[in-house]
């Protein structure tokens, strides 16, 4: 395994923290287990940073590179190749040694006009606006966070990422034009560029069914939309490929705990372009949400647990993806793999009233009887509780995630359900799936097979669909029964 390259100085150094837990992250998804992926991500930094060594040091002027993250992770998906030729590709995730095999990883080596048009947008940008554009939108830092790190004005960062989407709108635009199209698909580009740049253009019912057959146009139409939150999606799948849905939401959930460790103070420190992007979490927000009021009913009804207990579930939820086996810089902290732990219990309640006796003013009170009545059996309570959220849908397809709360503590978990309209999970993040018609299952990972009592499990999905899209029901942890919400 080759070892990482010193940091030259101090600036390089700051930087190896900075990017490492991302690479980490993404070399998590593309293997089984925590080892393997520290390997993975040991030799894709040593890559990446030496190719960016080489990339600084060449003569001014050749074509831009991509920002520092994006190469990096670009290494990981190299190495992961170079992995599955060499005969290492059973330690990596089946689904992506699928992906590797297709048309649509031979598109990242083919022919650079055939290469995916946000890759292309990006590299096409100054690295300066395009690192402005990726840490803001990919790794979802907040505005004054991205501001000290790049050196700018808190105050301005705002209106400076709104230019950058329209920069990147027009070199996505250059770019799908230089692709080589049929005519058809050459007819509607000036209309998609329009309908794209504002947000209340409706799109014209031709556009909208060439947009329906036509793939080009449709990858096209995600990198060129202004509005509606698509460009995270866009850029995270142009230019790293298999994983990158689940890769967005790991950086969301980092970039969430990282707020909750402290939000930056003084004037500016939050903004309304910081605010509109924490809408586009809401689906997280939502189900944690639910969760909280959970707690709260639970609260009102009978006090449980310790301090101390809460203090080691919350610990536990904060738990790096993967511990180092060798020395590395401190990261960023790692995204948390659950919400925060919610507790629900259930009171036994008798199925009747106990009678009271009534008084005699003349004879004494009844002696009790040598055979006890026999007390009311309370109902089985429910020891897990499912929250299920939409955070997405479009005609064909749709993204959900979901938390589960356990009150026994849990050395392996396997949650089942049943899709009522004919769903089909598909790329899942945090969990492995399996399906037999409408019966899903979802089994935990190597990570996060430990659950403490009163915590909480997360995972998320990207699924199919054919018409309806009702939510999921008869859900069952490790076969017991769950509640929902």
């Amino acid at each position: 395994m080759p070892d990482l390259p010193p940091p030259q100085d101090a600036a390089e150094a700051a930087l190896f923290a900075e990017c490492w837990d991302a690479v980490l992250s993404y070399a998590d998804l593309c293997t089984a287990g925590a080892g393997t992926a520290h390997r993975l991500a040991d030799e894709a930094f040593t890559l990446g940073m030496r190719e960016l060594r080489a990339a600084q040091g060449a003569v001014r002027g050749r074509t831009a590179r991509l920002p520092v993250i994006p190469q990096l992770l670009t290494a990981v998906r190299e190495t992961v190749v170079e992995w599955e030729s060499a005969g290492k590709g059973h330690q990596l995730d089946p689904d992506l040694r699928l992906w590797l095999n297709s048309d649509a990883a031979a598109r990242y080596t083919g022919p650079p006009l055939g290469r995916p048009i946000a890759l292309r947008g990006l590299r096409d940008m100054p690295e300066a606006d395009a690192t402005l554009l990726w840490l803001a939108e990919v790794e979802s830092l907040p505005l004054p966070t991205v501001a000290r790190r790049l050196g700018l004005d808190p105050l301005t960062t705002g209106a400076e990422l709104d230019q950058v989407r329209v920069l990147f709108h027009d070199r996505c635009h250059r770019a799908h034009r230089d692709t080589p199209l049929d005519a058809e698909c050459r007819s509607y580009a000036r209309l998609l560029d329009a309908v794209t740049r504002s947000p209340g253009a409706e799109t014209p019912e031709d556009l909208s069914r060439h947009l329906a057959t036509c793939v080009p146009c449709a990858e096209a139409t995600a990198c060129l939309r202004l509005h509606g939150g698509g460009i995270p999606a866009a850029l995270a799948g142009g230019v790293i490929g298999w994983g990158a849905l689940a890769y967005l939401e790991r950086r969301r959930r980092a970039a969430e705990a990282r707020l909750g460790v402290g939000t930056p103070a003084g004037p500016g420190a939050r903004t309304d372009d910081e605010a509109a992007r924490g809408r586009v979490l809401r689906g997280s927000l939502l189900a944690a949400a639910g969760l909280l009021s959970a707690v709260a009913l639970g609260v009102s009804l009978m006090p449980f647990g310790t301090p101390d207990e809460a203090d080691v579930s919350a610990r536990d939820d904060q738990k790096p993806i993967a511990a180092p086996d060798t020395p590395h810089p401190d990261p960023t902290p790692a995204p948390s793999r659950s919400a925060a732990p919610a507790t629900t219990r259930t009171l036994p309640v008798p199925a009747s009233p106990i009678p009271t006796p009534t008084r005699r003013s003349a004879a004494p009170a009844p002696k009790p009887s040598a055979t006890p009545s026999p007390t009311p059996t309370p109902s089985t309570p429910t020891t897990c509780h499912v929250a299920y959220h939409l955070d997405d849908e479009w005609s064909d397809g749709f993204q959900a995630s979901l938390h589960i709360t356990t009150d026994a503590p849990l050395s392996g978990w396997q949650l089942a359900w049943t899709f009522p309209d004919g769903q089909h999970i598909g790329q899942t993040w945090d969990a492995t799936p399996h399906q037999n018609g409408a019966q899903v299952t979802a089994e935990a990972k190597s990570y996060n097979r430990e659950v403490a009592a009163h915590g909480t499990i997360a995972f998320g999905f990207v699924g199919t669909r054919d018409g309806g899209n009702g939510a999921p029901r008869a859900f069952r942890l490790n076969g017991a029964p769950c509640s929902t919400s």
